[in-house]
């Protein structure tokens, strides 16, 4: 299951991530605090959110994790499942699909494209499952910037919705 892309290392995860993957987590928060993006994550450290460190255990256990590494350093992760969480307000798609559930890295390596190699990597598992619909939401307030982020990398908006107050954009992509 490992596939090295441009020095990066990617394998599956599993429970023994959870450090890292919160770790990376609470990173993100303080990062898109500090640039002044308080509604993605809120402002409170995903390892102190009540069933944070909850959620991201299910994730290791649950569904499909995968860690990018560099240098034997855990560096971001992606995590995909066969749909949307059922917390939210996204049906399911009417096919067989892969759901992106979730993409963090590590700040320390920012502009390596961890995101895009893992990313390439969750198009090749759901081919190679013989799935042929990869899907992803994202928020979708700051101007769009992750919406975008996401159309750079093959996928198409689909429908927006709102969790509450939370704009979010579902993104789909055929890959087979």
């Amino acid at each position: 299951m490992d596939d090295t892309t441009r020095g990066v290392r990617i394998r599956r995860g599993g429970p023994a991530d959870a450090p890292a993957v919160l770790r990376m987590l609470d990173d993100a928060v303080t990062w898109m605090n500090s640039r002044g993006n308080t509604e993605q994550w809120g402002t409170t450290p995903f390892s102190e959110k009540p069933g944070g460190t909850e959620l991201v255990d299910r994730y290791l256990t649950e569904n499909l994790p995968y860690i990018a590494e560099l240098d034997g350093t855990p560096a971001a992760t992606l995590v995909l499942d066969s749909g949307p969480s059922p917390r939210a307000p996204i049906a399911p798609a009417e096919e067989p699909e892969r759901y992106v559930r979730l993409l963090v890295s590590d700040r320390r390596f920012a502009g390596r494209n961890l995101g895009s190699a893992l990313l390439a990597h969750a198009v090749r598992e759901t081919r190679r499952a013989g799935v042929r619909l990869l899907r992803v939401d994202c928020w979708a307030g700051g101007g769009g910037e992750l919406v975008a982020f996401y159309e750079r990398h093959g996928f198409t908006p689909t429908d927006t919705f709102l969790a509450g107050s939370w704009p979010g954009q579902v993104l789909a992509q055929r890959v087979g």
